[in-house]
């Protein structure tokens, strides 16, 4: 008995690593792979945030993989948003000129931005009959990955369900961006690179110092300011949402 079970724990113990190995393998050599896809033909579909989860979904499908499977295998990679959001200190201090002379309007901006995000989330989900959990992890669309994340879990949402709709709204933002420009009269870098931090985060972000530095600069001052925002608000918020 003794043997059998050290042998069905040495089995278990090696389907374990072989799914790390194989689901995080195939998780980085496709986003190296789609990477360098995007700096080839430069779009919003060959985004790798966009394009990387989109393969991923059809090959677990094709290979009939389940989501706990998936999340087994990968899950060190989520806890790297972890550093990745303290990384975020980084372009802060590297803008804290920005800061110091334009933080009223910044302040500003991220409170109204996040309050719309909010709301028209809430009316968004429940337009398409979302309620619950479903809904709850919709609210925090416009804040980036980690921050979004965190908040999610805060207010009773779906982590990682939150992150996919965190890059739809980044992909659909970003690509349509620089139309919404055209229309708006918006003539400031601040305005425009609001725009694009607070519409759609890290990708906006990376559209809008595409377009130009100042630009770019506040895009990524918003987006890093609206996470954090709505990281100290989420038990705010979970307290207003049990209340409704």
């Amino acid at each position: 008995m003794s043997n059998l079970a050290n042998g069905w724990m040495q089995t278990a113990t090696m389907a374990v690593v072989e799914s790390v190995l194989l689901w995080s393998v195939v998780t980085i050599g496709l986003y190296y792979l789609v990477k360098r896809l995007n700096r080839r033909l430069p779009a919003w579909w060959s985004a790798p945030i966009f394009l990387t989860p989109v393969l991923l979904i059809f090959i677990t499908l094709t290979f009939n993989t389940n989501y706990a499977t998936y999340l087994r295998g990968t899950h060190w990679l989520i806890v790297l948003l972890g550093p990745a959001t303290v990384a975020f200190a980084v372009p802060i201090h590297e803008q804290r000129h920005l800061i110091l002379r334009h933080w009223p309007a910044l302040v500003i901006g991220v409170l109204a931005g996040s309050s719309v995000a909010i709301l028209s989330s809430w009316i968004l989900a429940s337009l398409l009959g979302l309620h619950g959990a479903l809904r709850l992890s919709l609210l925090p669309r416009s804040v980036s990955t980690p921050f979004a994340m965190v908040v999610s879990g805060e207010i009773g949402g779906i982590p990682e369900l939150t992150a996919i709709f965190v890059i739809l709204t980044g992909v659909f933002g970003a690509s349509i961006g620089e139309t919404i420009l055209y229309w708006l009269p918006l003539r400031s870098f601040m305005a425009r690179g609001a725009l694009f931090g607070m519409g759609a985060h890290a990708v906006g972000s990376a559209k809008a110092l595409e377009i130009n530095r100042d630009e770019g600069a506040i895009a990524g001052l918003v987006m890093i300011f609206a996470g954090i925002v709505n990281v100290l608000a989420a038990p705010v918020l979970a307290y207003i949402l049990q209340k409704l």
